[in-house]
């Protein structure tokens, strides 16, 4: 079910586009949006804030946060959706995690300067820390799109069994899109598995949660992150999927041998689900 979508706003841009995304996902889900901006005062100024203390600095930015929502709200492609204003004090990253908790939220979708990378994604590096820790999905978007048709959808992964927490969320996304799953193991030199020992890994995934739509491949490249890019060019993907660690972050993806590049370089939606 997809029936609450996160999205943190600063306002800009990049936030907007993210924003389009979900407000076609909550169109097409009957979800509602909780359009979530951030003020990160100091943490004195917050305690002061909490005791109902009248702050000049504070009170102005609230204010002008709420005029930002107002104007946003005037956007044709909310019309019908239900948009809930939420403001947090917390660090940003922070402030989505315990939002995320607070509202039971399904999916996060933020937006994300194409090839800069994480550390120049939407407010700033701490987008890198909400898709490391997020329980819940995050959904990373790029560029403008004006609909995002999600038909085929790549998977990636190690098929170990660590991963059939992620996975199994993925499938669940599937099957709701009414995508086509594509599940990918990649073979590089030093990262290889014969055609029986892929397929025998993704069988034994497909046996405890198949999608509705789906195809397993084997892609050999130079590295993992290449192999993913070239084959989800190569097959028009509208979205990439992978799963992430808690604790290290995308650097464990695969044991270690997929780093950052792979979402800084995708000019496709990359959707991450935690372990």
């Amino acid at each position: 079910m997809l029936k609450k979508i996160l999205v943190p706003t600063d306002f800009s841009p990049l936030a907007e586009n993210a924003l389009k995304i979900a407000a076609q996902l909550a169109k097409e889900h009957d979800s509602e949006i909780y359009l979530l901006h951030m003020l990160e005062l100091p943490l004195s100024q917050i305690d002061a804030l909490s005791s109902h203390s009248d702050l000049p600095e504070a009170m102005f930015f609230m204010k002008l946060a709420h005029k930002r929502f107002e104007d946003t709200m005037e956007k044709d492609f909310l019309n019908g959706i239900t948009v809930h204003e939420t403001v947090n004090f917390h660090q940003t990253s922070d402030g989505i995690l315990e939002t995320c908790k607070e509202h039971d939220i399904d999916l996060v979708v933020m937006g994300s300067h194409g090839a800069s990378g994480f550390k120049e994604m939407f407010i700033g590096s701490n987008t890198e820390k909400v898709v490391r820790t997020s329980e819940v999905p995050v959904l990373v978007i790029k560029n403008e799109h004006t609909n995002l048709n999600i038909k085929n959808f790549v998977y990636a992964s190690s098929f170990t069994e660590e991963n059939k927490k992620p996975y199994s969320k993925a499938v669940a996304l599937t099957n709701m899109l009414q995508a086509r799953m594509h599940l990918l193991v990649i073979n590089t030199v030093n990262n290889f598995y014969t055609t029986s020992e892929a397929e025998d890994m993704m069988n034994g995934f497909i046996s405890t949660s198949s999608p509705d739509n789906y195809t397993m491949n084997i892609y050999n490249d130079d590295t993992i992150e290449k192999g993913i890019l070239n084959f989800s060019k190569l097959i028009g993907a509208d979205l990439i999927g992978m799963s992430t660690h808690g604790r290290q972050g995308l650097a464990h993806f695969f044991n270690g041998s997929i780093s950052e590049d792979l979402v800084n370089h995708a000019r496709r939606p990359v959707i991450t689900f935690k372990m």
